[in-house]
């Protein structure tokens, strides 16, 4: 039954039989707490619905979580937070702990003691647990959604994966091309089966077939990028456009073709995805679909700040658009030499 009233910790120490301090202690995540007595004031924090009251006193940080510090999609992140959170007057603490799906568990118990303004995850997810814990002690969060597979009813920000990879396609298709493959990301992750779900629906919406060596499932890495498109162009019919799932794949896409002896965008055009830095300095130049890495940080930050004063919001998922950016590694197809 849900309660009418807000339950305060003088109700939780007596219904646990534990000292109020001790209560707050596990409330601040301070470690001079058994595990079992843990548990047990976890449980009737959780099953009360119990919700920290808002301080006067704002903390001054918001915290940046992710599981590798490496790549420019993770440092564009960090550089739309930091200038996001410096306009309202608060610094940006990073941490780095667990896997791409979700934080580690030891980051969880130190960052209740530590009790930022607010966090943002650059995960697949939280576990349900976690939500709860920073739900009770007043900590807002909201994940910057790296697969595009948000949970439900979990504050996020991502990227119109699914138009991006039409987009790219219908570009290579109005130059002229049919034979366009694919390279996407691992099969587990949405974001990839989104974009390859964009590169079969213009292909289908075109009436171009696609054999099926032509669609490649890779890691978003340069490497696998370049062996993917390795074994595309030693087809006996290869493609004459490459979609990569990533900027990353891209580039391992040029190096293959440059590899074989072929020009791009003469003998192959590549599309690529995310539009990084390393977009515009690659030889040639890449067109890519823009994700607006910035701009996804920014607005986490902003619905960080306000989830502080409106804790459940009618809006939990944003999803910006994204944009094709054409540059030198697209072109029409070469003439064929069978006529």
């Amino acid at each position: 039954m849900a309660r009418t009233q807000r339950v305060t910790l003088n109700e939780i120490a007596a219904q646990t039989g534990l000292s109020l301090t001790t209560i707050s202690k596990v409330l601040n995540g301070a470690t001079d707490v058994s595990s079992a007595t843990r548990a047990l004031v976890e449980e009737h924090l959780r099953e009360s619905g119990y919700r920290r009251r808002k301080s006067r006193q704002r903390r001054e940080y918001i915290e940046v979580v992710l599981h590798e510090l490496e790549g420019e999609w993770a440092l564009a992140i960090l550089e739309g937070v930091r200038e996001s959170a410096a306009a309202v007057g608060l610094a940006v603490s990073l941490s780095v702990s667990g896997d791409r799906h979700a934080p580690g568990p030891e980051w969880l118990e130190s960052v209740v003691r530590r009790a930022p303004t607010g966090i943002i995850l650059l995960f697949a997810g939280i576990p349900p647990e976690g939500r709860e814990q920073l739900t009770a002690r007043g900590i807002p969060y909201v994940i910057i959604d790296p697969e595009g597979d948000p949970v439900q009813d979990i504050p996020s920000v991502g990227s119109a994966n699914w138009s991006g990879g039409l987009a790219a396609t219908r570009h290579l298709l109005e130059l002229g091309h049919r034979r366009i493959a694919a390279i996407t990301g691992p099969e587990s992750v949405m974001c990839a089966l989104a974009r390859l779900d964009g590169y079969r629906a213009a292909m289908s919406s075109a009436r171009v077939p696609i054999a099926p060596e032509w669609i490649r499932f890779g890691d978003f890495q340069r490497d696998g990028g370049e062996r993917h498109a390795s074994e595309l162009l030693r087809l006996a019919d290869p493609p004459t456009a490459i979609f990569a799932g990533n900027d990353a794949q891209a580039l391992g896409v040029l190096h293959a073709a440059a590899a074989l002896g072929l020009s791009v965008p003469h003998d192959l055009s590549v599309v690529g995805f995310d539009d990084l830095a390393i977009a515009e300095l690659a030889h040639p130049r890449l067109t890519t679909v823009h994700q607006p890495l910035r701009e996804m940080a920014e607005q986490a930050t902003r619905l960080v700040l306000q989830l502080l004063e409106q804790p459940r919001p009618e809006v939990t998922r944003i999803e910006l658009a994204t944009r094709l950016v054409v540059r030198d590694s697209t072109a029409r197809p070469a003439p064929s030499p069978r006529g």
